[in-house]
């Protein structure tokens, strides 16, 4: 056999091994990639399966710190309210509403905050006394509303701008100012709070 010869049959097999080689690398690489891919998609759907679970719960222990601090915000208003002693006297205090609605109800003597909540916050349909507080949780399909409300109607007249309205107050990114003046006693001996958000 000629030298040639045997040179050319080496190069055969040499390129033969070559593309095998390279086709087993791009097998490797391929399934590296395959891989790669399933294992992301497997994450994916971890992560959405416990955000679907942990989300709801998440939802409700906001909700729940929400309603403890409104539940704060009107103790404070409250004790404001109870320290206020003369005609002429005048409180300011800033409140923040993350979430709600404050209603100063002038019309029934009352100071209500309301939230939808996905946490049920107290047993559904029943008044639940928290001091001087009425907790009240309406259940719903979705959301419940839950009502704070402290009545003021056997001691004050409350009155916004000097009228007997129900101002609302939602939620906002700054704190309010809520002032507070008391202007002595009415007619039925009530002592009358006239409320202004400056």
């Amino acid at each position: 056999m000629k030298r040639g010869s045997r040179k050319r049959g080496r190069n055969r097999s040499n390129s033969r091994l070559h593309s095998t080689t390279r086709a087993k690398m791009w097998n490797r690489s391929g399934q590296v990639w395959i891989e790669t891919v399933i294992y992301t998609l497997i994450a994916f759907v971890m992560i959405g399966l416990v955000l679907a679970f942990a989300r709801p719960e998440i939802e409700k222990m906001q909700d729940k710190a929400i309603i403890q601090q409104s539940t704060e915000m009107i103790r404070e208003i409250d004790s404001t309210i109870l320290d206020m002693a003369g005609a002429g006297n005048k409180r300011l205090l800033d409140i923040t509403i993350k979430k709600g609605v404050l209603k100063l109800d002038c019309v029934n003597d009352k100071i209500i905050f309301e939230v939808e909540s996905k946490a049920l916050y107290s047993e559904p349909g029943k008044n639940i006394s928290d001091g001087d507080i009425i907790v009240l949780t309406q259940k719903g399909t979705e959301y419940n509303l839950v009502t704070l409300t402290r009545d003021y109607h056997s001691k004050y007249n409350l009155k916004f701008k000097g009228e007997d309205v129900i101002k609302e107050i939602s939620k906002a990114s700054n704190p309010y100012r809520l002032s507070i003046l008391n202007e002595g006693g009415d007619a039925n001996d009530k002592t009358i709070l006239n409320m202004s958000i400056d």
